[in-house]
């Protein structure tokens, strides 16, 4: 669906920062609120900004433009990560794309394009995710990316590459991400670009270090990214206690696979994540050799009460 052509200038020249303060709200509540009471409260803002782009025109339409981008943005971001929604989530990012072109804004645009690769990097399809990422690349370097910025387009390519089979390849993105940080000379990123940091990009090495059969490199490197995040970002949280679940299970530590994943059970009781929860069945999975033991039917019965199962047949 287009975007609203601007009809005459009825709302005041403050209409398109009053639109993006409410952004920032939104964007720090991410990562705490549940997905499913802030996803609706999203959508209904970016509606708003999409009416209000109607009503306004000059410099305050190119910023409300911007701000609903990142609005838009989020949106796909909670319908893929948090309610894997994917289909949802590609309808949302064309017209966040949209609203970026309104603005001229090829950063953003970059991180749209960026956030779109994962849709097909999740479902293997890799020469797709390639060309959204060349993509992605091509407007960054219109936008004069920060370092920061390159290497998190570097750390999403790898974790597509991971996803489609190629955990060597992601390595090489991710020590070239390492490189690119290590010479930043800091500066700055804008404010909507609050999802990653060196934290993040640690995160991304311990699973990728993981399936490329380094199973000790990678429960080094998770364990220092639990240590780093503590309480901070519950959705990583749930994601790292269930990659070291995986660890543990390649280590044929069922006991302590089965613990990281009942940690990360309780975080998600806090902070619904689709994400952590997928790794938690992905490790589920991979106990099955060990069904019998104590360890993995305590597992099964918080993964298979009556509240949780229902979730996952709703889903």
């Amino acid at each position: 669906m287009p975007l609203p052509k601007a009809n005459a200038a009825v709302q005041p020249a403050t209409v398109g920062a009053d639109f993006a303060a409410i952004n920032g709200a939104l964007r720090r509540l991410y990562f705490s609120v549940q997905p499913a009471q802030l996803h609706p409260a999203v959508v209904e803002h970016t509606k708003l900004g999409t009416q209000l782009l109607a009503e306004t025109t000059g410099v305050p339409r190119t910023i409300l433009a911007t701000a609903l981008a990142e609005s838009l943005l989020l949106v796909g971001r909670i319908e893929f990560f948090d309610l894997r929604q994917p289909e949802d989530a590609d309808a949302s990012y064309v017209r966040a794309l949209q609203a970026a072109g309104e603005a001229d804004d090829p950063l953003l645009g970059a991180a749209i394009l960026a956030h779109a690769a994962f849709i097909p990097g999740w479902d293997g399809r890799r020469d797709e995710a390639a060309e959204r990422m060349r993509a992605a690349r091509t407007y960054a370097r219109r936008g004069t990316a920060p370092a920061e910025f390159l290497a998190w387009l570097d750390a999403v390519e790898a974790e597509c590459e991971t996803r489609c089979g190629h955990p060597r390849e992601a390595l090489r993105l991710i020590s070239h991400a390492e490189h690119v940080l290590a010479e930043s000379t800091g500066q700055p990123t804008p404010e909507w670009f609050n999802w990653f940091s060196p934290v993040s990009l640690a995160s991304f090495k311990g699973d990728t270090q993981l399936k490329a059969g380094q199973p000790a490199q990678a429960k080094t490197t998770l364990l220092g990214v639990l240590d780093a995040i503590g309480a901070t970002n519950a959705k990583q949280r749930a994601v790292i206690l269930g990659d070291l679940a995986a660890v543990e299970v390649a280590q044929k530590n069922p006991e302590a696979a089965c613990a990281y994943a009942e940690q990360a059970l309780d975080q998600l009781a806090v902070t619904w994540y689709a994400t952590g929860m997928d790794r938690v069945h992905d490790v589920r999975r991979t106990l099955q050799p060990w069904a019998e033991t104590e360890c993995v039917r305590r597992l099964d019965d918080r993964l298979y009460g009556w509240q949780t199962t229902l979730s996952a047949l709703q889903r």
